[in-house]
């Protein structure tokens, strides 16, 4: 049996799966945010749930939202801010008892999606994560690519190409930067977006509905937020040409994407061509916790 953990900043997911992907269980929680201590002991929890509902033992593959720098093993570039400096894999593997592996959050959704999702035949997936935050995983031959700095796939911390002069120097990002694609792409960007425009705070999904109800506010800025996301995936598109741009994350959900981001990613590519299909994730934000268990299969 293989379970697998999402660490993430709102919600900390575990499943357990057979070894073809069907699932046995299925458990979700809120994050307790900013209590390190508090997320790695409901960790532990949900694995014991698990296994006791099941009556199986099973392998440990755990996804965090960050990285660990590959030669001291402490947490790096979490958008979780207390996972930063932290032995997140040693603490982990003391308080479960038992060997684990540990790998950041979009590497183990780009695999899962590779293994048997939306990039299941593809030689190169890149995977884009756009929810509360906006990253990326890349997975070759269905196994996730690290780099010798563990981070390949930081999408996220990449500034924005070819800004405006509104554009510059761009929103400060908790990484300490401004302007990374992270501060125009997510979710919560559209919709700060919005919220400076009118001073009305709403979720992502109730200003697309206006967009769709005619608001031409609301249109004005979900345009602007595809040039946006086409400007920082036709740099991806210039450099690695992947085979195939799998979509995850609140965002991805938005139906009117597929319409209108492929047109608007070929009008900013080198290539005179644009072919490269672009696919919501088959196991939506399950993908994940999927791609964790999958790290051990």
């Amino acid at each position: 049996m293989l379970i697998g953990i999402d660490w993430g900043g709102t919600k900390i997911e575990a499943i357990a799966m057979e070894r073809d992907g069907r699932e046995l269980g299925r458990l979700r929680r809120d994050t307790p945010r900013h209590d390190y201590a508090g997320c790695i002991r409901m960790i532990v929890d949900l694995i014991g749930e698990l296994e006791a509902a099941t009556g199986r033992i099973g392998s440990i593959g755990i996804g965090i939202p960050g990285s660990l720098e590959p030669v001291s093993r402490l947490g790096k570039g979490a958008s979780s801010t207390w996972l930063l400096g932290q032995p997140v894999e040693k603490d982990l593997r003391n308080a479960i008892r038992r060997d684990i592996r540990v790998e950041n959050d979009a590497d183990c959704f780009a695999a899962s999606e590779a293994a048997d999702g939306a990039g299941a035949g593809y030689n190169v997936v890149f995977a884009v994560i756009l929810g509360s935050g906006a990253g990326a995983g890349i997975a070759i031959n269905g196994r996730a690519h690290h780099g010798p700095n563990n981070s390949g796939g930081e999408w996220g911390h990449n500034p924005l190409p070819f800004p405006d002069i509104t554009e510059i120097p761009g929103r400060p990002c908790y990484c300490g930067r401004h302007g990374c694609m992270e501060t125009w792409v997510s979710g919560r960007a559209f919709e700060a977006e919005y919220a400076r425009h009118t001073s009305e705070e709403l979720k992502a999904w109730q200003v697309v509905e206006k967009m769709r109800a005619g608001d031409r506010l609301a249109r004005m800025l979900w345009e602007r937020y595809v040039d946006r996301l086409a400007r920082g995936l036709a740099t991806v598109v210039n450099t690695l040409d992947p085979d195939i741009l799998v979509m995850g994350g609140g965002m991805s959900n938005v139906e009117e994407l597929y319409d209108d981001l492929p047109p608007a990613l070929a009008r900013r590519t080198f290539s005179t061509v644009f072919h490269t299909p672009i696919r919501r994730a088959l196991h939506g934000d399950s993908s994940g916790v999927r791609g964790a268990a999958r790290l051990w299969a």
